[in-house]
């Protein structure tokens, strides 16, 4: 790790992941070669979420330009002379930027001088011969060009400042055991039964750190699954969550088939929860379980007005290019989870194929399904609103969608950061992460990953040795 002041070099890659990262390097100084400002300029137009990050990054550079008050050409362009623009005018110690004013030859004999890439390695070792006594790191989001550097003797890194957390095994789970002795530690409780359910008071312990919703269980002969109800100071409401594993008593049909799925169902019919999220594995339940819960409250309970569903539409695959007809119906092909499991939920006992067709047309008119495109400035009132996939959002993605929860709406997000197909996004920068890690201390969230995967034999050991 170098220490002291450095001059960071920001790849186009980098500004357009994140159009903050001009300001993210504290007291160290940014330089932005030309070919950077010229791929910026070529992909301004568009309205993709790069595009819009492309023209945020040129409207950034031209406040700090304006604000210098014309000094800019001057001092702040020409890396000979000491000054530069500076980031943020609030910190005495803040750094400064600078901008390449002169092209550089390809860094290496017989490189093409022409590459985006080579151009900005000859911008960076042009740099380093000028401030030999300053530490000079390439940032980009691009391996090769990472390994390029790294050949020329360049110091290169990768883009860490929106990572919601350093480990994604440090994610916050939704899911705790308690010890054997928990009973024995907290000996001075009080409990009480309000609306037919039961309700622990305990002071809690060290070690204890529990978060709001968060599910506790008990295993062994005294088993015992609760939540956490409310949180005060060092005291804690604990409830012992509603059993949906027995066959009496189910949501639209489906019983929880394990531990995590019934503690799933328990914040999914939850009224006072206003978003959920589930994280898990392919073939864990996450899609039956909230179709099944927003059915349940739309139709029998009439709790919302209607289910909403979305999700990115990023390709695994090749794109199979423009699809014709409505959005509903150019949104269907991304449905495939919506159609699979309806064919679990509708299927009545009795009134054969035609019971059937009666049952999916009623769904069919209280299910919407909807492209995150169109999102932006509306707002759902009384919806239940499904977010799948959710794990190729970013973290601005998952603001915009978030955001748009009015009165009376549940939003409950479903992914698996395993299966990321959104270019530059990783398990630690998935927008399904920062909500989880930003939301679980708000006492009308939820989180739970789940890890059982209860699909079918064969899908669950190619889960386990693929």
């Amino acid at each position: 790790m170098t220490r002291g002041k450095r001059i960071y070099v920001l790849d186009t890659n980098v500004l357009m992941h994140d159009p903050t990262a001009l300001f993210r390097f504290e007291e160290h100084d940014v330089f932005i070669p030309m070919t950077v400002l010229e791929e910026l300029d070529a992909a301004k137009k568009g309205t993709s979420e790069t595009s819009r990050n492309a023209r945020q990054v040129s409207r950034f550079l031209n406040e700090l330009v304006v604000a210098a008050n014309g000094r800019a050409i001057e001092d702040g362009v020409d890396l000979r002379l000491p000054q530069g623009l500076q980031l943020d005018r609030r910190l005495r110690r803040a750094g400064r930027l600078y901008f390449q004013t002169s092209l550089q030859p390809a860094p290496a004999k017989g490189a093409a001088r022409t590459l985006p890439d080579n151009l900005i390695l000859a911008a960076v070792v042009s740099l380093r011969e000028r401030r030999p006594k300053e530490a000079v790191v390439l940032v980009s989001k691009d391996i090769n060009l990472r390994i390029k550097a790294k050949i020329h003797g360049i110091t290169a890194e990768d883009y860490e400042n929106d990572r919601a957390l350093d480990d994604f095994n440090l994610l916050y789970t939704g899911l705790a055991e308690l010890p054997a002795d928990f009973w024995d530690r907290h000996g001075e409780l009080r409990s009480w039964s309000e609306r037919g359910r039961t309700y622990y008071e305990v002071k809690r312990r060290k070690g204890e750190d529990w978060h709001p919703n968060q599910n506790l269980y008990l295993p062994g002969d005294d088993e015992l699954d609760l939540r956490v109800a409310r949180l005060d100071g060092n005291k804690a409401v604990l409830q012992i969550v509603d059993d949906y594993r027995s066959g009496s008593h189910t949501v639209w049909g489906i019983a929880a088939r394990n531990r995590e799925q019934n503690f799933a169902l328990n914040v999914l019919m939850d009224p006072e929860v206003d978003f959920v999220t589930l994280m898990g594995t392919a073939g864990t339940g996450k899609t039956l379980l909230a179709l099944a819960a927003g059915l349940a409250q739309v139709m029998d309970q009439q709790r919302y007005r209607e289910i909403i569903m979305t999700r990115a539409t990023v390709s695994v695959g090749e794109d199979i290019g423009f699809l014709p007809g409505t959005e509903e119906e150019k949104m269907t092909p991304w449905m495939g989870a919506l159609t699979d499991n309806l064919e679990v939920l509708t299927n009545p006992q009795e009134g054969g194929a035609w019971g059937r067709a009666a049952t999916n047309d009623l769904l069919a008119s209280r299910i919407k399904i909807r492209a995150m495109n169109f999102m932006r400035g509306r707002t759902f009132l009384n919806r239940y609103v499904i977010i799948d996939e959710a794990q190729n959002l970013t973290p601005k993605q998952m603001k915009t969608l978030l955001t748009r929860a009015g009165p009376g709406s549940k939003m409950v997000c479903l992914g698996n950061v395993e299966q990321i197909d959104t270019p530059y996004l990783t398990e630690t920068t998935s927008g399904l992460t920062y909500a989880v890690d930003r939301f679980k201390d708000w006492q009308h969230a939820a989180h739970l990953t789940l890890r059982r995967g209860e699909r079918s034999r064969l899908a669950d050991y190619a889960s386990d040795v693929l």
